[in-house]
């Protein structure tokens, strides 16, 4: 089955998708329990689709897996289906595609930073890569000023 023949209020939703992005988790409580839930958008090559993950479910999937939806359950909310594995179904992860778009990790204390990142400098500047340092503005070249290119030469036509 693809996403394109989703049908809302369908059961026996049998996919194999890719995870391209994952919200924070939410917890809840229902009936004195609490558990976990957050969205997911998955796609395959006939579209994509929000895919709605439950407790064990938000941690054992990960941006960039291909994940199969065995038994899942189609459904409709504002108007746009949703897939979940339902009460009756379950998600396999088959592999990751190596692609991830996760959240930045928290910064490590100052103490336990590693020392390299703390002389990695990011830049745009010409003048670094020219081995000049930044510029006085940090991201324009002084226009009274030739740009150095070290030793070699070019030839505006």
């Amino acid at each position: 089955m693809e996403i394109k023949d989703l049908q809302a209020n369908q059961g026996k939703v049998d996919l194999v998708v890719e995870v391209m992005h994952k919200e924070d988790p939410r917890t809840f409580e229902k009936f004195g329990k609490s558990g976990k839930v957050c969205n997911a958008k998955v796609k395959d090559a006939s579209g994509q689709v929000t895919m709605t993950l439950w407790n064990e479910d938000v941690d054992k999937v990960s941006v960039g897996d291909r994940i199969h939806v065995e038994n899942g359950w189609c459904s409709e909310y504002k108007g746009e289906k949703q897939v979940s594995a339902g009460k009756f179904g379950k998600i396999e992860v088959l592999g990751s595609t190596g692609k991830t778009e996760k959240a930045q990790p928290a910064a490590k204390p100052a103490a336990k930073q590693d020392k390299q990142a703390d002389k990695t400098v990011y830049t745009n500047d010409p003048g670094v890569l020219a081995g000049q340092g930044l510029s006085d503005d940090g991201d324009e070249e002084n226009e009274d000023e030739e740009p150095s290119m070290g030793d070699e030469e070019f030839i505006e036509d």
